[in-house]
């Protein structure tokens, strides 16, 4: 029963992140990979804090369900210890959109 619910999911967020890429023009190649290090990786790499893991896809799934527009509010504004920016100050929303979609996606 668990492995369903875990494919299931899985398949959603595969589904979610092909949407996301493909309403928002992003792919994992356009992303900055200077701004993910110098911010994003910060926590997102090693789960700091309680951060999803860059390509954990089942810790980023229910945060994908909200959808691409609340999750960059919620890094603009912060979220539980994530500062306000996610620690990127020159950071765009287009930006932030392909730093999402690169964490989370599988790596």
């Amino acid at each position: 029963m668990k492995t369903r619910f875990s494919l299931r999911h899985l398949l959603a967020l595969a589904v979610a992140t092909a949407m996301l890429s493909l309403s928002t023009g992003v792919v994992a190649a356009e992303v900055d990979m200077n701004k993910y290090n110098a911010s994003c990786g910060a926590c997102h790499m090693a789960g700091v804090a309680g951060a999803p893991k860059t390509g954990d896809a089942a810790a980023w799934a229910p945060r994908l369900e909200k959808g691409i527009d609340a999750l960059v509010a919620s890094v603009k504004k912060g979220l539980n210890v994530m500062p306000a920016g996610g620690l990127c100050a020159t950071c765009s929303d287009e930006d932030y959109e392909a730093l999402i979609t690169y964490m989370s996606t599988p790596q």
